[in-house]
């Protein structure tokens, strides 16, 4: 008996449902507000959207300085991009950012020798937590036909997690990375609320899927969070003897 009367009790659930879908009205469902603000998109693929915070241009290194000393940028700009001054220091962004957009080029030059990562090394610290290496690091290497270990070729976060697949291109050629960074957020005592996530494609090519990073990215040792709040985009000047790599077209969508 109890078992006719559940199958009762689910038939009318079911045949409610189907009626109440039939007398709905679409209106119901349709929202009208708020109402998405109208943004130009990019109009070609060296211009930045309408809303977006032009971090390189092609002109100058306003938007960055030294990341040691906070003294005006020393990397060389030059035809519409810059290239790394080895020994000169990591550089980071005036500004500080949490949630964010980000689209930037890189240039593996064509002369570009060694191997692992003493070739093309750099890095993208996504948040820059002091003026040396540490931070969020998504790493830039020359990773066509050069091997190295996976958690630490293009494309990776770095000694985190590996890149989907590998769509570098060949040195002399642009490659780019766009980037959907998510902060994290942690509590009033500085315990971890809440892991910075971040989504990667290279070339155009998904890599890395709305992951969530276990901390810093570090070169030895387990990574670690600790209490931050917006922090600045930093370059890497990596200090290996190989050539030094170029950026180009660098902007931010604050989100």
């Amino acid at each position: 008996m109890k078992r006719i009367t559940l199958l009762a009790a689910i038939l009318t659930v079911i045949i409610n449902s189907s009626s109440a879908q039939q007398n709905a009205n679409p209106k119901d469902t349709e929202a009208w507000s708020p109402v998405p603000k109208i943004v130009q998109p990019q109009k070609s693929a060296l211009s930045a959207p309408e809303d977006a915070i032009v971090l390189f241009g092609g002109k100058d290194l306003n938007q960055w300085q030294t990341a040691k000393d906070q003294s005006p940028a020393k990397w060389i700009v030059s035809n519409g991009q810059f290239t790394v001054k080895k020994g000169t220091g990591n550089i980071q962004t005036k500004q500080s950012f949490l949630n964010y957009q980000m689209h930037i080029e890189w240039l593996i030059p064509v002369n570009i020798t060694g191997s692992g990562q003493a070739r093309g090394n750099s890095g993208i610290f996504l948040a820059s937590t002091g003026g040396g290496d540490e931070g969020y690091e998504l790493q830039v290497l020359d990773s066509y036909n050069n091997v190295t270990y996976s958690n630490g070729q293009a494309g990776s976060i770095y000694k985190q997690f590996i890149p989907l697949v590998n769509a570098s291109r060949k040195p002399g050629e642009w490659q780019s990375y766009d980037v959907i960074w998510t902060a994290p957020v942690f509590n009033e005592n500085g315990t971890l609320k809440s892991a910075a996530r971040v989504s990667v494609l290279h070339n155009g090519i998904l890599i890395q899927n709305n992951i969530e990073l276990k901390g810093e990215t570090v070169y030895v040792g387990p990574p670690f969070y600790k209490k931050h709040g917006p922090l600045p985009i930093k370059l890497q000047d990596h200090g290996d003897p190989s050539e030094p790599i170029s950026f180009r077209n660098i902007w931010i969508r604050e989100l």
